[in-house]
């Protein structure tokens, strides 16, 4: 195997969130007069912070994206996180994994109460050793606070882990806490994002993924 401990992101690496999210966004965004043109325009919002993306394509404060994030979850919590879908082959990823002595972690940006919902939904959760998320007060929010929460919950160095995402947020959040990262081109980065992050590989697919996992990098 590559690594024992595998950190798995959820959005655009697990699951096709894009449809919950988006509408759950426009929600939120349209209560507070702005006006938007489409849903793809929201694509950009699926894998970030949601703070982070509110203050950097809206030009939000701090405060008025906490106020933002608050009226994305009006939709997101009862509708939005099941408006939702697998992606083809991660029960069976996740399966072979735990067969060949890994540990499935998930690292994700999203709150952690919510991504524990979401796992349990498509019965997933019980291939996880823990689920890492962020926190609702906002105390932990990057995906470096993320990977570093998960790394001492399991008491282990970054050494004997990967971190497995799409966008690059989860690559330089890897490498700023030392973890190897491997970009999977299934989700929602923009065209070059993943190259530009330089992740140790880039999976094409999920039968991709699970080789780099389980026989390791070609040489």
């Amino acid at each position: 195997m590559y690594r024992k401990y595998l950190f798995f992101d959820l959005d655009g690496t697990l699951t096709d969130s894009m449809p919950g999210i988006t509408r759950s966004v426009r929600y939120a965004l349209e209560r507070l007069g702005i006006e938007v043109p489409d849903l793809q325009s929201l694509v950009r919002f699926v894998g970030p912070p949601l703070k982070e993306s509110f203050m950097t394509f809206y030009g939000m404060t701090a405060a008025e994206a906490e106020r933002a994030i608050a009226l994305t979850r009006e939709y997101f919590v009862p509708k939005g996180m099941f408006e939702n879908e697998l992606y083809a082959g991660v029960p069976e990823l996740l399966d072979a994994t735990r067969r060949a002595g890994c540990v499935n972690v998930m690292a994700t940006s999203k709150p952690e109460p919510f991504a524990r919902q979401i796992a349990a939904h498509f019965g997933i959760d019980i291939r996880f050793e823990i689920i890492s998320g962020s926190s609702l007060d906002g105390s932990r929010t990057t995906k470096a606070e993320v990977i570093g929460h998960a790394l001492r919950t399991l008491g282990i160095t970054p050494e004997e882990a990967v971190m497995i995402g799409d966008r690059r947020h989860d690559i330089e959040g890897a490498a700023a806490t030392g973890l190897t990262a491997i970009g999977v081109r299934w989700g929602y980065a923009p065209e070059g994002e993943l190259e530009a992050a330089r992740p140790a590989a880039i999976a094409d697919d999920i039968d991709a993924l699970r080789r780099l996992l389980l026989e390791g990098l070609p040489s």
